[in-house]
């Protein structure tokens, strides 16, 4: 990569960078663009008027109310062009504003504006002067601050913050993370002083709700308010901790250099062995501790702060790029640091990285160990579900209701015009009560988790059980032939048809009638009757040995399950993060999106692997197979 000369310039104090004026006083209007403006005459198209916008966009930062200002540009009609009276007074008097003095001057001094509201509805209000240069941003912190402290001091438990600064409530609610040196030692204060707090919550609002604290804030910048009441703040609340640094001399280093600088040693034989080895390979130059390395011939030695520091820097800063534990170690051993326990600490400082663990790689592996189902008989438990929207068939039929017996996988299904408690109800009574049914297996949609519904099975001894909504899909015309083709289908569970565990004999499939076979032929009905009940009194052996097939088959796919359990053990207290599906998957961001979202934390356990979680409020737990745990 090479620099083209003839752009470059070196040893100026000013300059011009992406439009604006950068010198030793801060960032300036552009005085060209200034004067295009005062020197433009009155917009005679569409494009002009466009053109006249971008302009003044550009001197946003320097012009207050600016969209005020060109509010009837912006009702200008695109596609009959008119400019009107009120157009010409709105150009002339930004022109006006434009040549007046203190367009171009920032404030050397700020304002800061409190209104504190008590539980009895009492407004308390507060303003303080910042007696030295700062920024909007800083002074919304300040605001923040100062606020946290009186109320401290007033000995409250619980706090309400509105702010209309986006930017210092999306910090403070890990919504953006501060990045500037001044944002971080301002947000680090804030949260040393919310610790304190039982209850903290901090929310943004419009510029028009935080009208009082404006009018303060304006009040303590004026020059009209020398009599009246107000606090002067005459330096950042940052500048104590930069005047009082954190002793950090004494760290895993300290001993070497003694012994290096001034021959001491441990008063332990062990220990002093100890040191006298490792410091065979390490040398003191100029004060600076130095490790003698095989990739490189000295690795400069870090104490626990500056090892975070450098980690931070490499794994995510402006080059980094959240790579792995072993591959962070090796760009720090090739940048020349080392510190005892290099690969530990990446690999705790990589698990605790808040976007490697919102982008990471989906855990396909189960949480637990297969849980096996049996039933006490052949129909006591069921599952129910509902299937549609589909294209609207006869009679105006769109949805179906389907219930699937767990052991004979028998299946009853019924379409319906509207899926109401009612109808779902009597879908039960008419295909699965007279089986008599002890458990009701279906997911979280209302036409099964209703008072009406429960109240229903509960009076017939039958328990229901929620699980999570899946994908469904299946065409209503051709549900006759699906549930024939069904039933008459041994299963790979049983090696039975679910027909014949049912009424005990095989069906007679719809070929058997065109090609006629020796029992169609030779069929006689009075031998064909006692042949029926005779498999209906022999029905419950057969019935006993699928069974006994059906957990010699569970027990094969359990172990093959297990073997891929990577456990995951949550408990109360515990943050966690969830993972993003289609539903909850925000479309704009497309394939960039991170893969898991939260943190929630743990509040109660259901079952062994479903737990419910606060932060959003939740109708049903959530599987653990979804979950992952956060750390920080």
């Amino acid at each position: 990569m090479k620099l083209n000369l003839s752009k470059c310039v070196f040893g100026v104090s000013s300059g011009k960078f992406l439009g604006f004026m950068v010198s030793q006083r801060g960032i300036e209007a552009n005085l060209d663009k200034i004067m295009a403006i005062l020197e433009m005459t009155p917009p005679r198209t569409i494009k002009e008027v466009q053109s006249l916008t971008g302009r003044v966009a550009a001197l946003n930062h320097f012009v207050s109310w600016a969209t005020n200002k060109c509010l009837p540009f912006f009702k200008t009609p695109t596609k009959a062009f008119t400019w009107t009276d009120e157009c010409q007074k709105s150009f002339e008097e930004l022109k006006k504003y434009l040549t007046s003095p203190p367009l171009l001057s920032l404030s050397k001094q700020g304002g800061v504006g409190i209104v504190f509201k008590t539980p009895e509805r009492q407004l308390l209000k507060l303003v303080v002067r910042l007696q030295y240069p700062t920024t909007n941003n800083e002074a919304e912190y300040e605001a923040l601050l100062t606020s946290l402290r009186i109320t401290k001091v007033l000995e409250a438990t619980t706090l309400e913050v509105h702010s209309d600064s986006q930017l210092v409530v999306g910090q403070v609610n890990n919504e953006y993370e501060a990045k500037e040196d001044m944002m971080v030692k301002y947000l680090s204060l804030v949260r040393d002083i919310m610790a304190g707090f039982y209850e903290f919550v901090m929310n943004q609002i419009l510029w028009e709700q935080n009208i009082e604290a404006d009018v303060l804030e304006k009040l303590a910048s004026s020059e009209k308010a020398i009599n009246q009441q107000i606090v002067v703040q005459h330096s950042p609340s940052h500048k104590g901790e930069e005047m009082n640094p954190i002793d950090i001399n004494d760290s895993w280093m300290t001993p070497i250099t003694k012994y290096l600088e001034d021959g001491t040693l441990p008063t332990d034989v062990i220990e002093t062995r100890k040191l006298k080895v490792r410091a065979t390979r390490s040398v003191s130059m100029q004060g600076v501790l130095y490790r003698r390395g095989f990739s490189l011939p000295y690795l400069c030695c870090l104490d626990k702060l500056k090892a975070e520091y450098v980690m931070r820097e490499v794994h995510e800063g402006i080059c980094g790029n959240h790579s792995g534990a072993r591959f962070l170690v090796q760009k720090l051993v090739r940048a020349g640091y080392y510190w005892p326990m290099m690969q530990k600490d990446a690999i705790s400082y990589i698990r605790a990285c808040d976007k490697c663990q919102r982008f990471g790689n989906l855990i396909h592996s189960p949480s637990k160990v297969l849980t096996l189902m049996t039933v006490p008989w052949p129909f006591a438990q069921w599952g129910l579900d509902i299937m549609g929207l589909f294209p609207i068939g006869q009679k105006q039929l769109k949805f179906l209701v389907i219930g699937i017996n767990y052991f004979t996988k028998s299946v009853e299904a019924e379409p319906l015009t509207t899926i109401t408690e009612k109808n779902i109800r009597g879908f039960v009574w008419k295909a699965i009560i007279c089986r008599i049914p002890r458990v009701f297996v279906s997911d979280n949609e209302r036409q099964f988790d209703n008072s009406p519904f429960k109240e229903f099975c509960e009076e017939l001894g039958i328990r229901n059980h929620y699980l999570s909504p899946g994908e469904k899909g299946l065409l209503l015309e051709e549900l006759p032939n699906v549930l024939w083709a069904y039933r008459t289908t041994a299963r790979t569970l049983t090696r039975e048809t679910p027909f014949r565990l049912t009424f005990g004999t095989e069906a007679v499939i719809l070929v058997e009638i065109e090609l006629t076979r020796f029992r169609k032929n030779n069929y006689d009905e009075d031998s064909n009757r006692s042949q029926l009940r005779l498999n209906l009194d022999l029905l419950d052996e057969a019935r006993d040995q699928a069974k006994a097939k059906t957990k010699a088959y569970q027990q094969r796919m359990a172990r093959y399950y297990d073997r891929r359990v990577k456990h995951r053990e949550f408990k109360v207290g515990d943050l966690v993060l969830r993972k993003v599906t289609l539903a909850t998957k925000d479309p704009t961001q497309g394939k960039l999106g991170s893969t898991w979202e939260g943190p929630y934390k743990v509040v109660r356990f259901y079952r062994r692997d479903l737990e419910k979680l606060d932060g959003t409020p939740l109708s049903h737990p959530w599987n653990a197979e979804h979950l992952k745990k956060y750390y920080q």
